[in-house]
Order: C-alpha cells, then structure tokens, then sequence
C-alpha cells in the first residue's frame, strides 16, 4: 500500500490526512495559531489513529502557499525535516490548486481565492480539478473581476463569502463555496503524480520551496506596517 502524509497550515489552523491507495485512513483538523508547537504532536496522533509507523511512509504531501507567510513556512520546514529524516519524497502543492480540485464546478469557472487580509486575495481561475495548475495571482475584487469578463464563477476558499458580495456588485454572477485545503485531496494529487515522480523531482531541483505571492507584512515598533520581501 502506498501511504501518504498530507498536511496544510498555510491558510488557517492546521488539517492532516493518512492516505493509503486513495482511502482516508485517519484525519485530524484543527483551528487556532501557534502551528509551530503543535503541528509534530499533531502529526504523531494522526499516525497514532491511522495505526501507521512513520516508517511505513511512501510519501509526504504539503501545501506550500500562497497563504500565511507563517504559516507556510512552519508547514514547509517540517515537511522537509520529515522527508529527509525519513528517506521518503516530498510532493508540495500550491493551496490554490488544491482548493481548484476540490470544487464541483456546476457549470461555472472556478476562482480558488484565500484572504491576504490585506484588502485582496491570492486567487487561481481554472475549470476544475482537470485544469492542470493554473498560475495563482493577486487581485482585488475589482481585478479579479476584469479577469473573469462576464463568466459566472464559483469562489472556493477561505474568504469566499466575503468576496463575491464584492464580485456580484461588479456585475459577476458568483456563487460562494468556503473551505480550506482539504488534505485528503493534497494527498490523491501527490500520490496520482507518483511516488517515484516526486523523487526524481526532489533530486533534480531541491526539495519544494515556498510559493509567496508578495512579501511579508511586518508591523513596526512604532506601529506603522509595511510589507519587506
């Protein structure tokens, strides 16, 4: 059996998934901040309820942005310290891919978009799971709908019933589906692209690296905040 560990933190809180041949296995999601103190625990227990010794491990799945700058970036070092300390692949995802696959498109396009909370939104257009890997982008709900034209849309993320009030009043009929990056889909498209695809990747350019949008977003000693790449 081909086993996967899939995780998110990138976006919010933090979700993990056992997969073997597609199946779930075990899951565990969690809300709140603080990834960093509990992801390895997290990890631990999710194996502990899928009855798998992290030795067993064919491959390991991460998302590795756009999303929380935080957040990706504890997400991505224990991703990596894992794959290497157990001798297994690492397959990393961009978020908005992901959220792409996850949609039932319903005859409209689909507009993977996550809050910056920054008054725009990381977004990836595509059709559904099928579409390969659109190129994520930032936008405003103005943007976004010059993008989009006069095609009805299906927002999935983390944001969505916030943006497409701001779609529909651009004259776009949109539709809102919330969700955050479901890690039982992070798995089946890593394990679809296969084990040994992923090794021969790692080998040849690194192991994945971060996908930021924009630089950090820091705030000043005297308050003020400004964004540093």
């Amino acid at each position: 059996m081909s086993l996967v560990l899939a995780f998110d933190c990138a976006v919010s809180g933090l979700g993990f998934a056992i997969v073997g041949d597609g199946t779930r296995l075990a899951g565990i999601a969690e809300d709140g901040r603080d990834q960093a103190a509990r992801l390895l625990p997290a990890i631990a227990a999710v194996l502990g309820e899928a009855g798998v010794g992290r030795r067993e491990l064919s491959l390991i799945a991460v998302t590795i942005g756009p999303g929380s700058f935080t957040g990706v970036r504890v997400g991505l070092a224990a991703a990596r310290g894992l794959a290497v300390g157990l001798g297994v692949p690492l397959a990393g995802l961009a978020t908005t891919r992901v959220l792409l696959a996850q949609a039932t498109p319903r005859g409209r396009t689909v507009v993977a978009a996550i809050d910056s909370r920054l008054g725009d939104w990381f977004c990836a257009i595509g059709e559904g799971a099928g579409d390969g890997e659109p190129s994520p982008f930032v936008a405003a709900a103005p943007e976004l709908a010059l993008r989009l034209g006069s095609r009805p849309c299906l927002v999935i993320g983390s944001g969505a019933q916030t943006l497409v009030p701001q779609l529909v009043a651009a004259g776009i009929d949109a539709v809102a589906e919330e969700a955050l990056p479901d890690p039982v889909v992070i798995a089946r498209l890593a394990a679809d692209a296969g084990v040994e695809t992923w090794r021969a990747r790692n080998a040849r350019e690194g192991l994945p690296r971060p996908l930021y949008l924009r630089g950090v977003n820091i705030t000043l000693p005297d308050g003020a905040r400004r964004t540093v790449d």
